[in-house]
């Protein structure tokens, strides 16, 4: 979808992919994050993995997106929790972003695995700014079961785009990553990301009928739904997994 319908649908989420407020703070704990930690967060959306880990445990991070709509909150965020002096946010695209080698503890890109064209050469920008022995977080879908094929197009998905849960980890160890942990989402959180997305598309186009976007996010919207309803619950997973660099 485009960007612009991208933060009209997640205008009232905090957290812009299906992680609940506690799987945020249990990846958090897993993290072993102590006060002074670095973390460059790639396509951080409205910020809140960095605003809550910096109030938290007093991280100190970097925040890059495109979206200056997402950018705004994510500073209205961190003021909000007095993180402002450990944390601040670029706006740039996340995939030519570039940043000191080896400087970060912690890089993650949560569910924007696009920036790389896919979860392989995500997993190589993020190496470029990460500490040899620091922690990559990768947000990412996965299949639950083999997808008929029509769920390909209904879910707007090209082929090979996702692969099962086991098939993941062996990119993971093709690019030099050791899997550590990870959290995965279950089918509430998808539906807590999803359908909340369509009460807010609905309120949108109820009022603002005269926006020249109306007729296109009125079609998103019937997609969206549909395409969750009838493929996403079954078939489609979602993780954020922590890596680290394997010894050579």
């Amino acid at each position: 979808m485009s960007l612009r319908f991208h933060e009209i649908a997640e205008s009232r989420h905090n957290i812009l992919n299906p992680l609940n407020e506690l799987k945020l703070q249990q990846l958090g704990e897993m993290c072993r994050i102590t006060p002074g930690t670095r973390q460059l967060d790639l396509a951080c959306g409205k910020g809140e993995l960095l605003a809550t880990w910096s109030a938290t445990y007093g991280l100190h991070g970097v925040g890059v997106d495109i979206s200056k709509v997402f950018l705004d909150a994510a500073r209205a965020r961190v003021n909000e929790l007095d993180v402002a002096d450990r944390v601040r946010f670029v706006e740039a695209d996340a995939g030519t972003y570039e940043d000191t080698p080896e400087t970060y503890d912690i890089v993650s890109c949560v569910g924007a695995t696009w920036i790389g064209g896919g979860l392989a050469g995500t997993l190589d920008l993020m190496r470029r700014p990460l500490r040899r022995d620091g922690l990559a977080l990768v947000g990412e879908c996965y299949w639950i079961s083999p997808p008929p094929e029509k769920a390909y197009e209904s879910l707007q998905v090209p082929m090979g785009s996702f692969a099962s849960l086991a098939e993941t980890e062996e990119v993971f160890d093709a690019a030099g990553f050791e899997l550590l942990d990870m959290v995965l989402s279950n089918q509430d959180d998808w539906d807590r990301y999803m359908a909340s997305q369509w009460w807010t598309l609905s309120d949108w186009l109820r009022d603002n009928p005269a926006d020249p976007d109306h007729a296109a996010v009125r079609d998103f919207l019937n997609r969206a739904r549909r395409s969750h309803l009838e493929y996403g619950r079954q078939y489609l997973g979602w993780g954020v997994f922590v890596l680290r660099q394997k010894n050579v």
